[in-house]
């Protein structure tokens, strides 16, 4: 099948006890033993796996070409598991321009709790091979980054990984399946922040980690999973189900419509820079060209201004709402400095837009106004 088929149809055989085209919604927290008692692999208690789950999981695995699929309860939760399932003393490379969410996890939790980490710039090659040593053990990757979007090749760390027996965890949050398979690309584990572009309609939480491969180091995670008990509601499973659906159609018009606010903002006076890799000179256009289908929603620009006066353009937007997160069917931004707080590096004149599914030309008005 192809995507667009798969997110409509794909998980629906998963646990099916009703013969309804859309999946009921199954909120029992227990599931009655059979009469010989409870075997392996049987519904037993919710925390474990719920049938809406599991529907979720098998759809979201099958859109990213692989073999299992664990669902969270926020994308952070997802990425706390990834790493929770290393061992204390082992290290991570992570890029230096990642989501602030994952550098504050690695700060605050993983790095008190064992784990040892270094920051590169993972668009050079040399720079993450000059950081591995005895005790690396996971390259995490993020392209488009966030909120910069600096294109890394997927193949050639995904090469370097291996030679050097480390595994590799993409995520692939804003480009989605649609835009990008790091599977497909050699990476070991996708991961997603599903509030974003998955729930598209900003009024889910939730995250997954899909694996290649179910050997390996995904026991470890559905272990973590079931165990510290970070899963997604019934409801939410069944909202993401739904909202999956039309996924392939909704980044369609994410990636149309941010092409056109990226070519409006590099035309326009008070503009210094803009991020987008589907720009022909964005630094990282032709390795996008050869690792996705499109480039995403997500737009980022430098404002030709200081900090106070890039907050006061951003204030005068009237159509385009001041909020942080992404991937809404409505268009967002905000001046990422203040959402990241004291100890972030982002530039002080730096805007981050997801570009929502309106129509082009009322966008582009708003952002001719609010700019001035």
């Amino acid at each position: 099948m192809r995507l667009e088929t798969k997110a409509i149809h794909s998980g629906l055989d998963v646990l099916k006890e009703s013969i309804a085209v859309v999946p009921p919604l199954n909120t029992s927290t227990i599931f009655e033993h059979d009469q010989q008692g409870s075997q392996p692999g049987d519904l037993n208690y919710t925390r474990a796996q719920n049938p809406n789950r599991a529907q979720l999981e098998a759809l979201i695995a099958d859109l990213e070409e692989g073999e299992a699929c664990a669902t969270f309860s926020s994308g952070v939760a997802a990425a706390a598991a990834v790493f929770q399932a290393l061992e204390p003393g082992d290290h991570v490379i992570m890029p230096e321009d990642v989501y602030h969410g994952n550098r504050q996890l690695m700060k605050q939790l993983m790095t008190p709790w064992g784990l040892q980490c270094d920051y590169v710039d993972m668009t050079d090659l040399n720079k993450v091979e000059d950081v591995i040593n005895s005790d690396t053990k996971l390259l995490w990757i993020e392209t488009p980054s966030n909120p910069m979007l600096l294109i890394s090749d997927i193949a050639e760390l995904c090469k370097l990984a291996k030679s050097n027996d480390l595994l590799v965890c993409v995520d692939n949050t804003w480009p989605t399946p649609v835009n990008q398979l790091p599977l497909e690309l050699g990476a070991d584990l996708s991961l997603h922040s599903t509030t974003k572009y998955f729930g598209g309609h900003s009024d889910i939480l939730g995250g997954a980690v899909v694996a290649k491969q179910e050997e390996g180091i995904f026991k470890r995670i559905r272990q973590i999973q079931i165990t510290a008990g970070a899963v997604p509601s019934p409801r939410d499973c069944w909202l993401l189900s739904r909202s999956i659906r039309t996924l392939p159609y909704r980044m369609r018009g994410h990636n149309e419509n941010a092409g056109h606010v990226a070519r409006f903002l590099q035309d326009h006076p008070k503009v210094d820079r803009v991020f987008y890799p589907g720009l022909e000179s964005d630094p990282g256009n032709e390795i996008a060209k050869n690792q996705m289908n499109g480039y995403g929603g997500m737009v980022s620009f430098l404002y030709s201004g200081k900090k106070e006066q890039t907050i006061r353009a951003v204030g005068r937007s009237e159509l385009i709402l001041r909020a942080t997160s992404l991937g809404g069917v409505e268009s967002t931004w905000e001046h990422r400095r203040s959402s990241e707080g004291e100890d972030s590096t982002t530039p002080q004149n730096l805007i981050r837009i997801s570009v929502g599914l309106e129509h082009p030309e009322d966008l582009l008005e708003d952002l001719g106004k609010a700019l001035g």
